[in-house]
């Protein structure tokens, strides 16, 4: 969609000021990824309901402020990033949903993520590269190469606004106009093709209003994101969880392993699987969990079409650890690889 970053977009979308209207939270500050998915999913909705009125996006500082905005009523939905494809889960987001008794998912946005890198202009002697630490690990090979110290930032927009003159700022490349920046080099990450999943938030009473929108819109097939605590941990507590998918034919396509607060070796595992709650075969999932004794909680539920590029089931070989061996490999490429 056409997006400016200060005023008016195409999609009659405003910057935080307008009053009434769709209010949309983001972790900013302005030009982060998670801006542009903000705005990327503002106007889907807009074209999508048909309303011709203001929708607000207004940059917040952290994740939990984002959270926080939603669950008070300040912000009718907060936009976050979840999963990278190359440094996977975003685990400030994750922990929020997992902590947040009244805040759901109810939508998804994906992007394709690049790294342009930027200094100021007439910089002095070059002493740091500055990004998030999640841009730092996906340039990792870019910043080893300028041999300078790495500085966190809360955002890679924020690593580019704050960007001191000895700094190399990473972000995406509406930064440099937006702080005034000149382009030191272009798409610096290690991995092309990038992309990153930003969950839309809203309070779970306001829940059942956009999945109607989306199934309006076209939906047929969703996302589940759903938190299981087991009651007692042992041997074989997660093979019992991940066959209860797999003898109901309930696809999960995601496993996270969180640790439970202040509870050493307790563990809660959150899954996301290709069906809605109500679909036979997740019912049939959840009684299963629900009989064993474990706790449950619905973190999301959105349309399956608005994630990662359909699978094709082919595993490129090139993205696997570097060091891992097949069945292809000789007996003693094998033996070398497995055993030390």
């Amino acid at each position: 969609m056409g997006m400016t970053v200060a005023g008016i977009t195409e999609a009659g979308i405003t910057e935080a000021g307008t009053e009434g209207g769709t209010r949309a939270a983001y972790l900013g500050p302005e030009g982060t990824f998670t801006h542009q998915a903000a705005l990327e999913w503002a106007g889907q909705h807009t074209a999508a309901d048909g309303s011709t009125g203001d929708m607000t996006v207004e940059p917040l500082a952290t994740v939990k402020n984002v959270h926080d905005a939603v669950a008070d009523g300040t912000a009718d939905v907060g936009v976050v990033a979840i999963e990278s494809s190359v440094e996977g889960y975003v685990v400030p987001s994750l922990d929020a949903l997992l902590s947040s008794p009244d805040v759901v998912a109810v939508d998804e946005v994906a992007l394709d993520v690049s790294f342009d890198a930027f200094v100021r202009p007439g910089h002095g002697e070059l002493t740091e590269v500055s990004a998030h630490p999640h841009g730092l690990a996906q340039c990792a090979g870019f910043v080893t190469s300028t041999g300078l110290a790495t500085a966190p930032a809360s955002s890679n927009a924020a690593a580019c606004r704050d960007a001191g003159p000895g700094t190399i700022a990473l972000g995406p490349t509406i930064c440099g106009e937006l702080y005034g920046l000149e382009t030191y080099a272009k798409a610096v990450e290690d991995f092309r093709g990038g992309r990153t999943r930003f969950l839309v938030l809203t309070r779970r009473s306001a829940a059942d209003a956009h999945l109607a929108r989306s199934r309006a819109a076209g939906a047929t097939a969703w996302k589940t994101m759903l938190a299981i605590t087991p009651a007692v941990t042992g041997p074989g507590v997660l093979a019992r969880i991940t066959a209860a998918f797999g003898d109901r034919g309930v696809n999960m396509s995601s496993l996270i392993t969180r640790p439970l607060k202040a509870q050493e070796s307790k563990y809660v595992f959150v899954v996301t699987f290709d069906e809605a709650p109500w679909d036979q075969g997740a019912r049939e999932v959840v009684s299963d969990l629900l009989a064993a004794g474990d706790s449950l909680k619905t973190l999301g539920l959105f349309p399956a079409g608005a994630g990662f590029r359909a699978l094709d089931g082919v595993l490129d070989p090139d993205h696997v650890p570097v060091g891992s061996i097949s069945a292809k490999d000789s007996d003693q490429a094998r033996e070398r690889g497995l055993l030390w």
